[in-house]
């Protein structure tokens, strides 16, 4: 009897040990939307958040290794590009606080993960960090205070985004 209950136990731990192996991970193919994006002027010291859709163009899941921000006053969420399924899509979520920063500035993340052409892919947004002048309004607060509050007469089309693209 004591036998087989040592017999028993160690068929289970075998077959414990045989499916912890290490799987091979593949490579696979992620694209960046709208990836060098300029935004426009903003106000020192407001909080900008971007979102940059990624879409997993490969065969096998995307896995996030590591990802580096060029500068302590990005926070990245990570968490939906921590595992992206093929043919998925998962979001680079940017927090960017602009009270340290003045004039133009370019920021990089840098993803790692199982890329197949390449070990890194790089993420890049600029834009102009404006001081807040307290004794002078420029033209965009005079137009604010001008237009009230009939903003959706004065855009033409649906349009959400805040940012332009260089032509290629």
């Amino acid at each position: 009897m004591k036998k087989l209950k040592y017999i028993i136990l160690t068929m289970f731990a075998l077959t414990i040990l045989i499916g912890c192996k290490k799987q091979k991970i593949e490579n696979t193919t992620i694209e960046v939307v709208d990836n060098n994006r300029h935004y426009y002027p903003v106000l020192q010291g407001q909080e900008k958040t971007m979102v940059f859709p990624l879409i997993n163009k490969g065969e096998h899941p995307f896995l996030l290794t590591d990802m580096i921000v060029s500068c302590g006053c990005i926070i990245a969420k990570k968490e939906s590009l921590m595992r992206i399924p093929a043919g998925g899509e998962g979001k680079l979520i940017l927090k960017f606080d602009t009270t340290k920063n003045v004039g133009f500035v370019k920021h990089y993340v840098t993803l790692y993960g199982n890329f197949a052409n390449t070990d890194k892919i790089e993420v890049s947004f600029d834009l102009n960090v404006v001081p807040d002048a307290h004794y002078t309004k420029d033209y965009e607060e005079l137009f604010e205070e001008h237009k009230g509050d009939n903003v959706k007469d004065l855009v033409d089309g649906k349009i959400d985004r805040d940012y332009y693209l260089d032509l290629k």
